[in-house]
Order: structure tokens, then sequence, then C-alpha cells
């Protein structure tokens, strides 16, 4: 496989629940990015998917609306809320591309950097490009030492050398998510995926971006419950990941 080739289809969905402020925001922002993306010869088509996880507010009709207007937008609606990591799968079961970005809907950072890490996955040729927040000040105390504390334990456990584990920006190649399945159903399907391309020896390559934190909607990812469940997932996933082999390429 020729890993430096320009990408054919660039896949970037969005695991969205009640985002009806930023729904239009960050698919308009991707459609830009990737007409300019097009522009420069990176790519050569794109898609964007949103996956609703069963809002009840807006989003479902405003992603609808978009989606109407362009054939490169789909909407997969859950009937029922899965969780983050329940609408992380579905992404990946639905998308089609060679290239998959999945990100959150507020856009934690500045969605140029995609230009940045599609260069940086063709010239490294690795298989994922995982981005770390340069600078975490701008979303609280409380929330940066529960992220301090998680990597640090997401490291120790499993061997792991990605520093911000959990950051919604994680560039993959196809063939990746072919083979690294995730299970997870809540918010540690970010670390299990990069857990288990690391253990089956594909190549990821770490970049620094701004972080921008959310300024409207409610945010979940530090709630005691969200935490209580991914040291949960962590405890009944360890034996599975601790026997992965390097598969080959």
């Amino acid at each position: 496989m020729n890993q430096s080739a320009k990408v054919d289809l660039l896949s970037i969905f969005f695991p969205m629940w009640n985002e009806e402020d930023y729904v239009e925001r960050a698919v308009r922002a991707a459609e830009d990015e990737c007409q300019r993306l097009i522009g420069i010869g990176e790519i050569a088509a794109y898609e964007l998917l949103i996956v609703d996880d069963c809002s009840t507010d807006r989003t479902p009709e405003i992603a609808d609306a978009l989606a109407a207007a362009d054939s490169r937008v789909r909407v997969v609606h859950h009937p029922v809320n899965r969780g983050l990591g329940g609408s992380i799968k579905t992404g990946f079961e639905s998308v089609r591309g060679d290239v998959v970005l999945y990100t959150d809907a507020d856009l934690p950072f500045e969605m140029l950097e995609l230009g940045r890490a599609l260069r940086v996955l063709r010239h490294y040729e690795a298989d994922m490009v995982s981005a770390y927040r340069l600078d975490r000040t701008g979303e609280g105390p409380r929330r940066a030492i529960y992220s301090f504390v998680y990597n640090s334990l997401v490291q120790w456990t499993f061997g792991t050398r990605v520093r911000d584990i959990n950051f919604a920006f994680k560039l993959v190649r196809r063939h990746v998510l072919d083979v690294a399945r995730p299970v997870s159903e809540g918010s540690f399907i970010d670390a299990e995926l990069v857990i288990r391309a690391q253990k089956l020896g594909f190549h990821i390559v770490q970049i620094g971006v701004d972080y921008f934190p959310r300024t409207r909607g409610i945010s979940t990812l530090s709630s005691p419950a969200v935490i209580r469940r991914m040291l949960k997932e962590m405890r009944e996933l360890r034996a599975e990941l601790a026997h992965l082999t390097p598969v080959a390429r």
C-alpha cells in the first residue's frame, strides 16, 4: 500500500448529543477545510457524518437540514442514547473513507490543523495521528487534574506513549479501523483505540495543537459517573488488550 499517495476519500464524523449550538458551525468548518484540501491536492473527495445520539434538542433537525442541502453530509440517528463510545463505534461502522477523522462538535481545535495532520500522516507514513493540547489552562484546574491522572493511569496500565489520549483529534487510516475494533460504549473508547493500534504494531505520530475549550453546552466527560465507567472499562479490557499481538502489514 502506498501510504504517500493523496487521500482518495476523507471522512470526518462528529458524535453529537444535544449540540444544537454547534452542529452547523462544525459542519461548515469541516466543509471549508475539505474544500481547501481539495484545492491544494491533499484529498480527492470528502464526506461528513453526524452521529446523532438520540438528542432531545434541535440537533437532529439541524443535522437533517444540512444533509438535505449537501449529498456529502450524512446523518445517522440513534433510536436510544448510547453514549460517546456507542456514537464513535457507529461512526467507524458508517464512514467510507480511506482516512478518517473524528472530533467533537464544539471543535476543540482549529480545523486548519487537519491539513497539517494529513501532511504528517503522509510524510511519516503513519497509521494514525493523535493530537495533544498545547495549553489546557482554559478548561479549568479540575478537568486538567482529572486528565493528568487519567493519562498517567492509562500510560502506566497499558504502556502507552500517547500524552493526551482522550483528546478528540484522531486521524486514522482505514486499515487500522479494520483490525483495531474498539468495543467500549463509554468514554474509554479513545484510549482503547490507541491502545489496540499500538499493540497491533501500527505507527502513531503525535502533534500539538492549540486548544479551544467549549463555551456553550455541557461537557460530561469529567462527571463522576463517566469517570467510574471509564475505570470499569479499563479493568474489563485490560486482560484482552494485554494479549494483542502485532499484525503483519
